[in-house]
């Protein structure tokens, strides 16, 4: 009865960091869209949850810190200037118009569009040489972006500006989460864990988004009633409580993101990504009333199956020919694409270079 008991505790251990990790990531996603039908603040709204995150993060930081008794990594100015600075920068901008996307387009478009990264993180996986060229990686642009064209093409809630907004982020989080890789992967850096890496990354990110704000919002903003100009007190912790739901859930997407990778599989996070998607898709249809026609679903189902491929090459080449595709670690992405190495949780815990744990 051992085994078929521990089976039971792994599986339903496995299906609750699912749905909770399903729970922050679907969240958010409905929370912008939801927030930026009254409040047209988007780059502003971002700025409030990058100060929350690096706030629940260093408390998060305290709190292990005085659990294991060890002190958390500390960068130097000049590592931290030259080596962060990048990434943060480029997380910024990608958060930052996929967030100001949503004044613009549906949920559906968004998600399809946001899809499309898994393009941009390949080009930039090979420039880099992060990842070996493979055939297989045509099959996987071409069913993309097809899918992509599919999906768009005479969409009844088709807007532009939007769309452009979203396919830009994707581009710009090409770059995002191969920095990211690099900047992970740099074992004297010490920013394997998650929670350090979003503590350093915050402040840079907040700094290189707050002058596109003031030239955006700023003026507009400080003239609102939305916060400045608030004539009761009441209203304003209001709109800051729910600024402040967006910042937790995004920390809480990061945190359950790691938490289900580390006490699982990578394979096990990029496949429930592909199967998010579809429910992000239902949703917005049950939910906000999103169109969409028969060609519109099958070319989801075409973007899917190219990204599908995308993961079952990483487990077959990372299974079979050893790590050949580095891990591509996402603390809040829309479509995980982590190194795929199995479903051996004892043996991916005890690699701390191709595992990330908690210490």
């Amino acid at each position: 009865m051992a085994c078929p008991v521990q089976f039971l505790c792994r599986t339903s251990r496995t299906v609750g960091l699912v749905l909770l990790y399903y729970t922050f990531s679907i969240g958010i996603t409905f929370y912008n869209k939801w927030l930026m039908k009254g409040f047209h603040y988007p780059l502003f709204m971002t700025l409030v949850h990058l100060a929350l995150n690096f706030c629940l993060s260093a408390l998060t930081r305290q709190a292990m810190q005085c659990w294991t008794g060890k002190p958390r990594i500390l960068l130097s100015w000049t590592d931290y200037l030259q080596k962060v600075a990048p990434t943060a920068l480029a997380t910024a901008l990608d958060i930052g118009l996929s967030n100001w996307s949503f004044l613009f387009i549906t949920i559906s478009l968004y998600t399809m569009t946001k899809s499309s990264a898994v393009l941009f993180i390949l080009f930039f996986s090979l420039v880099f040489k992060l990842e070996e060229p493979n055939p297989f990686l045509i099959l996987v642009v071409l069913l993309i972006s097809s899918g992509l064209f599919m999906f768009t093409f005479q969409s009844t809630q088709f807007n532009l500006e939007g769309f452009i907004m979203v396919l830009l982020a994707s581009f710009i989080g090409g770059i995002r989460w191969t920095l990211t890789q690099v900047l992970m992967q740099k074992a004297e850096l010490g920013l394997q864990n998650p929670i350090d890496t979003m503590y350093h990354l915050q402040p840079l990110m907040f700094l290189g988004l707050f002058p596109l704000f003031l030239y955006n919002e700023g003026l507009s903003l400080s003239t609102s009633d939305k916060l400045f100009r608030e004539t009761e007190l009441s209203p304003l912790l209001y709109s800051l409580f729910l600024l402040s739901i967006g910042g937790s859930l995004a920390f809480g997407l990061g945190f359950s993101e790691f938490l289900l990778v580390s006490r699982t599989s990578s394979l096990t996070l990029s496949i429930s990504g592909i199967f998010k998607e579809v429910c992000t898709l239902l949703l917005a249809a049950a939910l906000m009333g999103d169109k969409m026609s028969t060609l519109n679903w099958l070319g989801f189902a075409v973007c899917l199956c190219g990204i599908s491929l995308h993961v079952g090459l990483k487990a077959y080449y990372s299974k079979n020919k050893g790590p050949s595709l580095k891990p591509l670690k996402s603390p809040e992405l829309e479509l995980p694409l982590l190194r795929q190495n199995g479903d051996d949780e004892d043996s991916a815990a005890e690699d701390e270079e191709q595992e990330i744990t908690l210490h």
